[in-house]
Order: structure tokens, then sequence, then C-alpha cells
């Protein structure tokens, strides 16, 4: 039987790898979290009450904006002061964006939700100015041009902005550069990036798509120097076929194990991009951030396909918490991740139909993984409860957290470890499930898959729970001192 124990010099999980991602697509921004406010859906400053009720419930911890690749085309002061500039957004099916979303909004959301600012700035079609000018809107305390014209748009303080990404995918729609040009592009632009006051701004250089490592090779070799972090951008498909992701709804037995070996990849990926950080940065002062994931299928049949929407079922519960596993083991250099998205696009947490909303199967896994925020962690050897298992595990506030996710289809898994002292509490224990694999929510049943209590036996130091098929399952256990 396996003894789940603290590591002497364990790595603790930061809050930010359950980080989310809310891009101007689709219907993310404008319906999912932004309503205005002359709205008759219930809103607090145009923010839609349930969403933010909602994630609050999984403490959120930072959100980025506003992409994606409408980061390299967004011009910032086109969505501030009374009177907003409107732009195609070419990207993401051609409609018209608005700009009624823009810096005062975005950081309104983060206030309600109590989260932190991670901003992308615009490198691909903007200009350093232009950077030099938003940084200086945003966070400048002082008589300044840009901090004046952010006052008399209505804001006296200056916001804190934890996070700053220096450009997004410039290997693709932020200017299909070469590593080398984007390296000293971000040198340059990065270098306008000040802080103005106390407050830190931690810079993201725009990292690789998925297995290229000659990219992360010449930036840390080139502008290591200058960074906080270095990002990484990797989707689940389940057939590898960007031309046929496959569906979100009906997939076959084999779709479904696929699509989790596809998961899978991220460890591999993060494993290799660790390795060549390491020769550059051994001390891990830099942090590998993993600011879109998720799975990515084809879209619902009668939408936008410029609007990305897709169901979420169980499947995407499953790659969430296996995503989520890895990096729980790369938490000496994984520091934040995003999902995307957050609302209504790709393997989003809510989905809205107007006034109506509802919780997805993945926002019910970020539900049980809540308390390994920020908790220390604690090694789960591969195969300790069986070859259809992915778990994992931490320790904070006198409690052990042990999340087990059961690949399985057809067959339960009995999950039976000790913990090194007596068990004092049962302080949670819940399962995900469903009838089947495919199993969602709609707007008409939208509590079909939904958090249930899981029968929990507790003999001192021993703990037994059989988990069904196709389901991912939390306990916190509170232990003597």
């Amino acid at each position: 039987m396996t003894v789940l124990s603290r590591t002497p010099g364990a790595s603790v999980i930061d809050r930010r790898i359950y980080g989310q991602f809310a891009e101007h697509l689709g219907r993310c921004i404008y319906e999912g979290v932004w309503v205005g406010a002359d709205s008759d859906i219930p809103h607090r400053n145009g923010l839609r009450t349930d969403v933010i009720d909602a994630l609050r419930h999984i403490k959120v911890p930072v959100v980025r904006w506003p992409g994606g690749c409408f980061a390299d085309e967004y011009h910032w002061l086109k969505g501030v002061g009374p009177e907003r500039q409107p732009m195609v957004n070419t990207h993401w099916g051609g409609v018209v964006e608005s700009n009624a979303f823009g810096t005062h909004e975005y950081f309104e959301l983060l206030h309600q939700l109590d989260a932190e600012a991670y901003i992308n700035g615009n490198v691909g079609s903007g200009t350093v100015a232009e950077m030099q000018d938003w940084i200086e809107y945003m966070t400048l305390d002082s008589t300044a041009p840009m901090a004046e014209l952010r006052k008399r748009y209505g804001r006296e303080q200056p916001w804190k902005l934890e996070f700053f990404g220096v450009g997004n995918e410039s290997w693709g729609c932020g200017g299909n550069m070469l590593p080398l040009h984007y390296a000293n592009q971000y040198r340059q632009f990065q270098t306008y990036v000040r802080n103005y006051g106390e407050d830190q701004i931690a810079k993201i250089a725009c990292g690789a798509n998925a297995d290229d490592y000659e990219w992360t090779d010449v930036l840390m070799a080139r502008a290591a120097e200058h960074m906080h972090g270095l990002s990484l951008h990797y989707y689940t498909l389940p057939t590898s076929d960007w031309a046929r992701k496959g569906a979100a709804l009906e997939f076959s037995d084999f779709e479904w194990h696929e699509t989790l070996r596809q998961a899978r990849r991220m460890d591999e990926l993060v494993t290799r991009h660790s390795r060549i950080m390491d020769k550059y940065d051994p001390a891990k002062r830099v942090s590998l951030i993993v600011d879109e994931w998720g799975t990515w299928y084809d879209v619902e049949e009668g939408t936008n396909p410029g609007f990305l929407y897709q169901q979420s079922t169980l499947r995407d519960a499953a790659v969430a918490a296996i995503t989520l596993n890895i990096f729980h083991r790369h938490a000496d250099r994984v520091r934040m991740a995003n999902i995307a998205q957050l609302v209504n696009v790709l393997q989003a947490m809510i989905l809205t139909d107007g006034g109506r909303m509802l919780t997805t199967p993945t926002y019910h896994v970020f539900d049980l993984y809540t308390d390994h925020q920020d908790a220390e962690y604690v090694d789960v050897p591969a195969g300790t409860f069986g070859q259809d298992t992915d778990a994992t595990a931490s320790f904070k506030d006198g409690a052990y957290t042990v999340s087990v996710t059961n690949t399985a289809l057809d067959r339960e898994v009995e999950v039976v470890f000790e913990l090194p002292s007596a068990i004092t509490e049962v302080r949670r224990a819940q399962v995900l499930t469903g009838a089947s694999a495919t199993a969602h929510n709609t707007f008409d049943a939208p509590d079909t898959v939904a958090l249930a209590d899981l029968d929990v036996s507790v003999n001192g130091r021993t703990v037994k729970a059989t988990l069904p098929p196709h389901s991912v399952a939390t306990v916190r256990l509170a232990v003597a001192e």
C-alpha cells in the first residue's frame, strides 16, 4: 500500500496554474462576461453577476486578456474613454468589435473576481511607443499625459499590473516571425515595459508552439535575462489534424483514449522545454507559462466557425484533470497556466445563452482542485492506483488533498492509500461522473454532470474509496500533527 507523505523541499503548486484566458473571440467577452450597463441580465457595472459568482467560487487567480491572436491587432486607445472606436475582428469571424470592453472594464472584471492582471501587448501590428503609453496609462501615478488621460476617463489611481506579455504567438498570427527576429523584438519592446513605483511587472516573452524546441533555445539564449516568464501553447486535438479535429459530443471509445493520450503529451513538452530552460537558467528564475491549453474540436453545428464554440463532456473533465496533474508535477518551473477559454470558447468553464448560464464538467474539475492552489506538492508515484488512473496530491493547512481520475470507460477503480499520521477529519469527498463518457450539461438540463458526494472509508491512517468509470474525484483529509 502506498503511503503519501510530504517531501522536504517540495515545490509549491502556484495558484496561478489555475488561471483563465479571456479573448475577444466569439461570445467570450460580449454576453459571456460583459452585458453592459443597459442589459436586462443581472449585472454589476456591466459584468453579469451569475458568471462572476460562478468564477469566484473556483477562485480564479489570474485572467489573461485581450488575446490570443486578437492581442496583436488590438490598439488599446480605441477601447478607453466615452467614445469607443470600433474595429473589425479579422481573426475571429470578421465581426465588428465595438471596443465597449476595454482596459477599464478589464480591471473591473479583475476587481470583481479578486484576480490578478495578465495583459498581452501588441507587438505584431503595434509600436514600442504604443506599448509604452499603455503601461504608463495603467500604472503611472503622476501628472504625465497618459496618467492624466486615465484620470480624465474616470480612474484616479493607477492599477496594479502583475504580468505583461510582450506579443502573442509571434511565430504565427502575431507576426510569423523567426525566433531570432522575435528575440530581438522582445528585447526592444520589453525595455519600455517600465516599473513605476513599488509594483513590479513580470514580463512574459512569447514562447513556443508545442514542440518547437528551437524557439525556446533561441529565446533563452538571447533574452532570458530580460524576462520573468516564457510562454508555451499546446492544444489537445483527438485527431492531431487541424482540418478535422473531431466532434465535441459524439466520439468513440478509441477517440476517448486517443484524446487523453494527446493530453498526456503535455508532460513531454513541459519536460523538454524545461530542460532547455535549465541550460540557461539553472536557478529556475524564469517561469514556464502555459498560457494557452485545452481541448479543441470542430465547432458546434450551426455556429459561426470563427467563434470556436464547443460543448464540454466528461472527456474534457478528464483532460483538465490530467493536464493540471502534469503542471503540479512540474511546479518547480510551471508557475502559471491559462486554460482556453473562460466562457463560450473552446474548453470553457461556463456556457451562456442570453440570460441563461451553465457550468461545464471542466468547471467542476477546477472546483474539485481548488484546495491544491498554493499547496505543497506531494508526489504520487505513477501506477499507484492502477493503469487506468491519473492522480495528484498536495498538503496545505494541516490537510492532504488527493485527486484521482479513473480513465476507464467500463470499470470501477478501488483507491487505497495511507497517510503518515492519523486522519482526524474528512473535509471533502466528492466525485464527478455521469451516465456515459459523453455526458454533458445543456441549458434545459444544466445539472446532468455535477459534483456528488463520494463514499470514503477511513481507518486510522488508511483511506479507501471506489471511483466509478470516467470520473474525477477529490478527497481532503485533515491529519493529526
